[in-house]
C-alpha cells in the first residue's frame, strides 16, 4: 500500500508541470503546465519489469548492455514521438533537453528501430 502511496505522491508533484491531453500526434499526450526549462527532471517512468514489448513500455539498455523493459504505468506512459524531441530519459527519469512553453506537447524520440518499423508500417 506505501509504494502505491508513493507512486500517486510523486504524480501529483508531476501534475504541477505536466498534465495529460488529447494529443493531435496519437491519442493522449503530455503537455506542459507551466514553462519547464532545460535540464529540468520532470519525473520518473515507474512500471513493472517486462521482457515483451507492448504499448507504454520503455526499452533502457543495462549495464551490462542487455534490454530492460518497464510497462509504464504513470503519466509518463503517454509521451509521444517526435521528430524534434524536447524531453529525454536518463535511465528511467525524464529531463527537459530544449525550453518548452505551456501548452506545448513533450516529445521524445522512441528510437531509431521504432522509427524504421513506423516508416515500413
Amino acid at each position: 500500500m506505501a509504494g502505491a502511496r508513493d507512486r500517486r505522491d510523486r504524480e501529483l508533484v508531476m501534475l504541477e508541470r505536466i498534465e495529460v491531453r488529447e494529443s493531435r500526434i496519437h491519442g493522449r499526450g503530455i503537455f506542459a503546465r507551466k514553462r519547464l526549462r532545460e535540464g529540468q527532471r520532470i519525473g520518473r517512468f515507474e512500471g513493472d519489469v517486462t521482457k515483451r514489448n507492448g504499448t507504454y513500455v520503455l526499452w533502457l539498455i543495462g549495464e551490462d548492455g542487455s534490454e530492460i523493459g518497464i510497462r509504464g504505468q504513470n503519466l509518463l506512459r503517454y509521451l509521444n514521438h517526435g521528430e524534434t524531441p524536447n524531453a529525454e530519459f536518463l535511465e528511467e527519469e525524464l529531463y527537459i533537453i530544449r525550453n518548452v512553453q505551456p501548452g506545448s506537447e513533450l516529445l521524445i524520440d522512441y528510437g531509431e528501430a521504432w522509427t524504421l518499423q513506423a516508416e515500413s508500417g
